[in-house]
């Protein structure tokens, strides 16, 4: 039913949450797993960019991309000691038309991403990618609502 799950991290303990969820899915129909992260443009880097210092810009998305795909990398080889077969990718732009762009481009059947739970003044300054995802696409979606921890 899943061949190809798409599980959506951003780096923090709160999407990770997920992961028990994905890779539970994707044992239970021998599924592979997409670890992707979206590495977006911070804005004062963008702001840089425009003021003619890209070379600034470019240094940091490299070093950016590097670090997603060092921590993907590590997720992925776990995986793969469990037995699932795991691919780690890296994206650079904007994470909701990212996310729905790939999964559509690269045939997933299903989408595994934590919402962050943002509430009123928070949602309407960051928006939600999981809230983007879902109307945004025909591709299933898997959403948890995950937990803060204490540290």
């Amino acid at each position: 039913m899943f061949k190809k799950i798409l599980l959506c991290l951003d780096g923090s303990s709160l999407a990770e949450q997920m992961i028990p969820y994905a890779t539970s899915i994707a044992q239970s129909y021998s599924s592979s797993l997409v670890l992707v992260q979206v590495v977006n443009v911070p804005s004062a880097l963008a702001a840089a960019s425009a003021q003619g210092a890209e070379s600034v810009v470019e240094d940091e998305m490299r070093r950016l991309a590097f670090t997603s795909q060092t921590y993907l990398d590590q997720l992925a080889e776990r995986l793969r000691e469990q037995g699932i077969a795991t691919e780690a990718v890296t994206i650079q732009g904007s994470p909701g038309n990212t996310i729905v762009e790939y999964a559509t481009a690269n045939e997933i059947d299903l989408i595994a991403i934590a919402t962050h739970g943002r509430k009123n003044i928070g949602r309407l300054v960051f928006g939600s990618v999981a809230d983007h995802v879902i109307r945004h696409t025909c591709i299933p979606v898997i959403t948890v609502n995950p937990k803060e921890t204490k540290t």
